[in-house]
């Protein structure tokens, strides 16, 4: 004879695994120490000022000034 199954903890179950499974797969998108994020923004800094730095003057109607 089958093992009899509780319908209602079966549902819970599977909802706590893909529960944990989402939660891993959101640790790993978003899981950054605070230094982690520093180092990223300051990063992203350098690499502003230097796009920046590298930008041509232009007038009103966009030419290039010389």
């Amino acid at each position: 004879m089958a093992d009899i199954v509780n319908l209602r903890s079966a549902r819970k179950a599977r909802a706590r695994t893909e529960a944990e499974a989402k939660a891993a797969a959101n640790r790993l998108l978003h899981g950054q120490s605070k230094a982690e994020k520093r180092i990223l923004r300051d990063e992203a800094a350098r690499q502003a000022a230097a796009l920046d730095g590298a930008r041509r003057e232009t007038d009103e109607k966009g030419e290039d000034r010389n």
